[in-house]
């Protein structure tokens, strides 16, 4: 197993322009791969969408060699990636603070589903409280007119001999 920093190390000599779509795919949904990585997969599959989209334009040309193009300057491809990279880290810190909400809400949805079904056993327990309280099925009232009929036919049983 390697450690995270060798990881990166390397990480850092992979060319991402290189791998097949079926090693892109597995790049972008490992989770073992450094973060980095996976962005600059990401980068460079939606570069060649982008190729594959706008073929019939004459910009193919200009956007086929990647990220550093004859048409672009070293400077401004560093300051086209560091404008690239804080818009990702903004879109990651957007997806954290949506993920911690949708947490809270899941939270309050399962507690409002652990109090409904305490109210709704409540509820199952009254009513079938009350329908045995009209001795319909055979209830606890029911039982009660069974004895007391018991202990009347004793009474007339003594009484009679």
């Amino acid at each position: 197993m390697l450690s995270e920093h060798d990881c990166k190390k390397l990480c850092k000599f992979i060319d991402c322009q290189k791998l097949s779509q079926e090693a892109c795919n597995h790049a972008a949904q490992n989770d073992r791969l450094p973060v980095q990585m996976t962005v600059q997969v990401l980068y460079f599959e939606q570069l060649r969408l982008k190729n594959a989209l706008c073929g019939s334009c004459g910009d193919t040309q200009k956007m086929s060699s990647g990220v550093t193009s004859a048409a672009m300057s070293p400077r401004d491809t560093y300051a086209s990636l560091r404008r690239e990279n804080r818009e990702l880290k903004l879109e990651i810190s957007r997806m954290r603070v949506r993920l911690s909400d949708l947490e809270k809400e899941q939270v309050f949805m399962k507690q409002g589903m652990i109090d409904k079904t305490g109210q709704g056993k409540t509820f199952l327990t009254s009513l079938s409280r009350g329908i045995g309280r009209f001795g319909i099925f055979g209830g606890p009232s029911h039982g009660k007119r069974r004895k007391s009929e018991g202990k009347t036919a004793r009474s007339r049983r003594y009484s009679v001999s």
